[in-house]
């Protein structure tokens, strides 16, 4: 990008800071930012008609979140996304991403490139827990996302993979005695 077209770029997002336990999007409400995580960390999920809660994304520091298709299809959203830290994001509104594309190119490219990194990091992670048992699901994840193990609740990780937290604590308990 030429300064000019970065400058452009930086002054579409809107900085914000958002407590730990704040609700940036929640169910019923059209989610109209795009949010990158410039520091703290935010968990992303559902809940069923019968209660139980589904994490479907965590995000750290350099990562972006959404309830993307409220956000590409301006429907209500389906999803929460709570912050699990004091945190600061940028946050880009649907209009003016729009207007950027637009505007731009090099901007839609950007924005497209991304979706599609999105896509296959999570297709990549379907897979993956659709073919390998709770033990190997946590491992790959420690193993890829060490930065998030200890910030996220456990409640939270074991949804995400996929488990109960009881399962997933005896997960850890038994690698806690295999170290020892």
């Amino acid at each position: 990008m030429t300064d000019i077209e970065a400058e452009q770029f930086a002054l579409s997002f809107e900085e914000v800071k958002v407590k730990k336990r704040q609700f940036i999007v929640q169910p019923n409400f059209i989610n109209r930012h795009r949010a990158f995580v410039v520091k703290g960390a935010f968990r992303t999920y559902a809940i069923t008609d019968n209660g139980q809660e589904h994490t479907l994304q965590f995000a750290i520091e350099n990562w972006w979140v959404s309830d993307f298709n409220s956000y590409i299809y301006q429907y209500p959203a389906t999803l929460f996304i709570i912050a699990l830290e004091d945190s600061t994001i940028l946050q880009i509104q649907y209009v003016k991403e729009q207007e950027l594309k637009n505007s731009n190119h090099k901007f839609e490219t950007f924005f497209r490139i991304m979706a599609e990194k999105g896509l296959a990091f999570e297709h990549r992670r379907i897979l993956f827990n659709l073919s390998h048992p709770a033990e190997a699901r946590y491992e790959n994840f420690l193993l890829n996302y060490p930065n998030f193990v200890q910030r996220v609740p456990q409640y939270a990780l074991a949804s995400y993979l996929g488990m109960s937290t009881e399962f997933l604590s005896r997960i850890r308990n038994k690698q806690g005695n295999r170290k020892s």
